[in-house]
């Protein structure tokens, strides 16, 4: 089966390149192993996207509706294999079929690395966020909790510390990965608690998150924490695996692209957070793939 543009991820990268290309004629083909939406399913409520104010979940959906109204075909499909033939020809193949296309874009986004704690799961978007630019504005004057001893830790810290009442930054080592300089920040923040060589066992609450238990890496002393909320930083994991034979990477594993979301090979492109780039929200992914779609568009 023949088109002209397929896109692999339908998260607000995805959804918004579907919808360039639908305006400019370009028959295209969505392939989402998971459902539409991406990251914006975990997401309670977006603040931060001009224009809406809601549940990620309906946002995703009214971008699913968008980009299909101008002709996007959505296939429920996991890609298992991309291949370039001859005269730049791209072959997709899925668990259940083959498609062509002259180009490809790449929007299969990243996941959080997760904690592994009890309750984690449970409670997603209820009080456990993977983004604190994203849903921190929502703790305003509460206790929260930022797990990590990063780089990404410590600024969530310190961009917490503007409007939560106190922040505990809790990392199971006595050594943090973090830079220096940060550091120094976070010890002097009168608003930061620093807690080491502890480990968050379980997150517990009702309908959202109230506490979490935690375990002390060398004594085992058991203590519970009173948080409204648990800032997960323990890094991000591309989903590149699929072209990471195909396409340059960075040193971790993400993409890398040019202005106009071209990678290393000639009619495939990456948007979104897959993608190296120094911001990842909403609108930044949104950005991507109407870039990458208009590029494909004017070179048509």
């Amino acid at each position: 089966m023949d088109f002209d543009v397929i896109i692999i991820g339908a998260g607000p990268s995805g959804l918004t390149a579907a919808l360039y290309l639908g305006r400019a004629n370009l028959k295209t083909l969505i392939l989402e192993s998971v459902g539409s939406g991406g990251q914006l399913n975990y997401t309670y409520e977006v603040d931060n996207y001009p224009g809406f104010f809601g549940k990620g979940t309906e946002l995703a959906e009214k971008m699913r509706s968008q980009s299909l109204k101008f002709g996007g075909i959505f296939s429920s499909e996991k890609v298992i294999e991309i291949k370039v033939l001859a005269g730049d020809i791209k072959l997709v193949k899925t668990r259940k079929n083959e498609y062509r296309a002259k180009s490809v874009i790449i929007a299969t986004g990243a996941n959080p690395r997760p904690l592994g704690a009890e309750g984690e799961e449970q409670f997603k978007g209820l009080g456990v966020s993977y983004c604190a630019t994203c849903d921190g504005a929502f703790y305003k004057d509460k206790t929260v909790l930022v797990a990590g001893g990063g780089n990404t830790a410590f600024e969530d810290a310190l961009y917490l510390s503007k409007f939560c009442k106190a922040v505990y930054l809790i990392h199971r080592r006595d050594k943090f990965r973090a830079s220096a300089n940060l550091v120094e920040k976070v010890r002097n923040n009168p608003k930061i608690i620093i807690r080491t060589n502890e480990t968050i066992e379980k997150i517990q609450g009702d309908s959202m998150v109230k506490s979490v238990v935690l375990k002390h890496t060398l004594s085992s002393r058991i203590s519970v924490l009173d948080t409204s909320a648990v800032f997960v930083a323990a890094g991000r994991l591309p989903n590149s695996a699929i072209v990471k034979d195909i396409v340059e990477l960075d040193k971790s594993n993400y993409i890398v692209t040019d202005e106009n979301m071209r990678t290393s090979v000639n009619g495939i492109y990456a948007v979104g957070d897959v993608r190296t780039t120094p911001l990842r929200q909403i609108i930044t992914a949104c950005a991507d793939g109407a870039v990458a779609a208009n590029d494909i568009a004017m070179n048509w």
